[in-house]
């Protein structure tokens, strides 16, 4: 498997967990985390065996957000220009987005073990993701109102369809922090856990949980909820029938029937 800079990736089984790794920095979204991230979710998308993927982060934190060293390199590029200055801005910016698109596009389930800080970008990144879940201690900031801009790699595109428009609006003018049991109040988590051991450990299972099941029903089921943020429920049921009529034609479909029936536990090919 491929080593990283700023990951440490473990398949097991179905399972990939997908680990921030620069602890010493509180998992700070270095240059090497935007392209790696991107390669990452390729081999996850490419690799049939790979049903789930859980994103965590090593050390105390999840991750405090975009590296300010990286911004600090970027700033340093600019010219006298704001013309040229602006169009190599908006290349920077795409590419950034382009890394937690590879998450939302992911076809396998992606799901956020979070625990003590999310600040800025991470919230981008879980935001990015199916679930998320949280341990306690963990405490959330859309931090880039306090730095002087409106966050752009994701957090105000998905988090309205995730908390709501008026939450995420206090959230993104305010900055303020957000603790666990709050993150589950408004929907921004799942569930909450005592500690990140118990955090990690549960997330996980839910994710063997997920693997066990279908893969040709699981992508089909991701894909037709991610269609449906974009479109109406009449244009939504067309394109499951349209998608059914393949995909009920799996042999998954008879392997499941026959399981349930038997009252046994069904096993399907990748």
């Amino acid at each position: 498997m491929t080593e990283y800079s700023a990951f440490k990736v473990e398949l097991t089984e179905h399972v990939v967990h997908v680990q921030i790794d620069r602890p010493e920095k509180a998992n700070a979204m270095d240059a090497a985390f935007w392209s790696e991230i991107v390669d990452i979710f390729q081999w996850i998308d490419d690799t049939d065996a790979i049903r789930a993927v859980v994103i965590s982060g090593a050390g105390k934190h999840f991750s405090a957000g975009i590296d300010l060293a990286l911004l600090a390199s970027v700033a340093s590029q600019l010219g006298q220009d704001v013309g040229r200055n602006a169009r190599q801005l908006r290349r920077t910016i795409l590419r950034m987005q382009a890394s937690f698109n590879a998450v939302d596009q992911c076809r396998k389930p992606v799901l956020a073990a979070i625990h003590g800080q999310c600040i800025g970008g991470a919230i981008d990144l879980v935001a990015a993701c199916d679930m998320r879940y949280c341990s306690s201690d963990a405490q959330f900031s859309i931090k880039e109102i306090d730095m002087g801009m409106a966050a752009d790699v994701g957090t105000l595109q998905r988090l309205p369809r995730i908390v709501g428009d008026g939450v995420l609006r206090e959230l993104a003018y305010t900055g303020r922090r957000v603790q666990a049991d709050e993150a589950l109040r408004i929907g921004l988590v799942n569930r909450v856990y005592a500690d990140p051991e118990a955090l990690l450990v549960e997330v996980l299972d839910i994710a063997r949980q997920i693997a066990a099941k279908s893969p040709i029903a699981v992508a089909g089921t991701k894909a037709m909820l991610s269609y449906m943020r974009d479109h109406r429920i009449d244009d939504g049921l067309d394109y499951i029938a349209t998608w059914n009529a393949a995909m009920l034609q799996s042999e998954d479909l008879r392997i499941a029937m026959a399981a349930h029936l038997g009252k046994q536990r069904p096993t399907f090919r990748d």
